[in-house]
């Protein structure tokens, strides 16, 4: 299985985010080391999703879940099997070409187009897993209308932090 894995599971795993249940964390650490075990991550060919992660985790002198899954990375980036590169080209407007071009996406963080454009620029279309940014579960539809999946890791700790900033 191909996944694009947003920066958070590195957090969470990481025991990096505040307010997340134990559970979430559990599933976070869980779903790491499957994709190590036995799957694959796509990353875009400018070495944008990469850098995130190395500029929120540094993969030296520590053993925590987020930090292995990204010395494990850096190690299989060029190994096919394990590591997808997918070209994405920038663009003036929405970010990137294979952002899709939706009115109801106009206020996606623009940090984290990165993610859609490669999952949507890769021939497999694969999911995008997400833990805990409620910011996503607002767009969960339109990007599902242009074929691009996002799959919630921890769903109830984002409905709780969604109705929260709902309500403030």
């Amino acid at each position: 299985m191909l996944w694009v894995v947003d920066t958070n599971l590195l957090l969470i795993a990481r025991g990096r985010h505040e307010d997340i249940s134990p559970g979430c964390v559990k599933i976070c650490i869980l779903r790491l080391t499957e994709i190590q075990k036995k799957e694959c991550v796509a990353l875009d060919d400018g070495y944008r999703i990469l850098s995130e992660y190395l500029h929120k985790t540094n993969p030296k002198g520590g053993k925590d879940p987020g930090q292995v899954f990204l010395k494990w990375l850096l190690r299989n980036q060029n190994n096919r099997k394990r590591c997808r590169r997918v070209r994405v080209t920038e663009h003036s407007q929405q970010g990137f070409e294979s952002f899709p071009d939706d009115p109801d996406l106009t206020e996606f963080d623009p940090a984290d187009r990165k993610f859609v454009a490669v999952a949507a620029a890769c021939p497999e279309v694969p999911p995008i897993l997400q833990a805990a940014d409620s910011k996503w579960w607002t767009w969960a539809e339109a990007l599902a209308r242009h074929g691009v999946r996002v799959e919630f890791l921890c769903p109830e700790d984002i409905k709780r932090f969604h109705a929260r900033k709902g309500a403030a």
